[in-house]
């Protein structure tokens, strides 16, 4: 299994983040923003820039995390496809496969089922734009976007039905929705996973709180040992945004990191 970072978690400074992943021994990085400014909003000088600086640190990158799909449903969806464009040009520039999407966010006060068919047309119509270029776009379980259950997010992959669109399965995301992660969503979703987001949670009497890899309610011990048994060897993707007193986000990011590899340790599963 291949370890990357949310490298904005760390710092905004790409060079803070990739000082911090070398002295983790971590060498992939998922992109979200960088100097303060989302990704697919670099020019084309600073995407050099961002080339140039990881080629010559002998980082790669494992993902874009886009924000496309993270927005409500009644959104405009040409200017997604706009995102979209721009993010499959700095995927292939980077040479890197996967796209991180979202399944748009539906109004509290109206049933998912009632934006299905937007739903899955939206999904269709990107998913054919990452085919032509041999991208995969990666679906997150996001708390009140359609795809938020595993019983809705296999409904976007059978309905799609395309090689182009997996699963970034979130434990957390599912924690927090009160869904046991790894004895409910998992075998519902299993098939599709192709990229894994690590982050645990645990409810809280009020509300639910981000902790370090195994604390938490996330399951992580028993997800990464089935992943483990289907001889996965794709990424694992930590983000890093846990709760408690730290003095920066390379500290938060020590704690985060180090907690996932003792469990990839006690579980003898190879990382690199």
């Amino acid at each position: 299994m291949f370890l990357s970072i949310l490298g904005d978690s760390i710092s905004e400074d790409l060079l803070e983040q990739l000082g911090a992943m070398e002295s983790e021994g971590i060498k992939y990085l998922e992109l979200r923003e960088i100097w303060g400014k989302n990704v697919l909003e670099l020019t084309d000088e600073e995407a050099k820039m961002v080339k140039h600086i990881l080629d010559e640190r002998g980082f790669k990158v494992s993902s874009i995390f886009s924000y496309i799909g993270d927005a409500e449903i009644k959104e405009d969806f040409q200017n997604h496809l706009r995102l979209l464009r721009k993010a499959i040009d700095l995927a292939k520039f980077l040479g890197i496969h996967f796209i991180r999407i979202f399944s748009y966010r539906i109004p509290e006060e109206e049933k998912p089922e009632k934006w299905r068919e937007e739903v899955m047309e939206r999904m269709k119509e990107k998913v054919r734009m990452a085919e032509r270029e041999d991208i995969i776009l990666v679906h997150e379980n996001e708390k009140g976007s359609y795809g938020d259950t595993p019983e809705r997010c296999r409904d976007i992959m059978e309905t799609v039905n395309s090689p182009y669109l997996r699963m970034s399965f979130n434990p957390a995301n599912f924690v927090i929705q009160n869904i046991k992660p790894f004895q409910v969503a998992y075998p519902i979703l299993e098939e599709y996973i192709s990229y894994v987001h690590i982050k645990d949670a645990r409810r809280t009497e009020s509300n639910f709180q981000f902790v370090p890899s195994g604390e938490g309610e996330g399951e992580i011990r028993e997800f990464l040992s089935a992943l483990r048994e289907k001889d996965y060897h794709g990424f694992l993707s930590l983000e890093p945004q846990i709760e408690g007193k730290f003095s920066s986000g390379v500290e938060r990011f020590r704690v985060a990191s180090r907690a996932l590899k003792r469990i990839l340790e006690e579980l003898q599963i190879e990382y690199q």
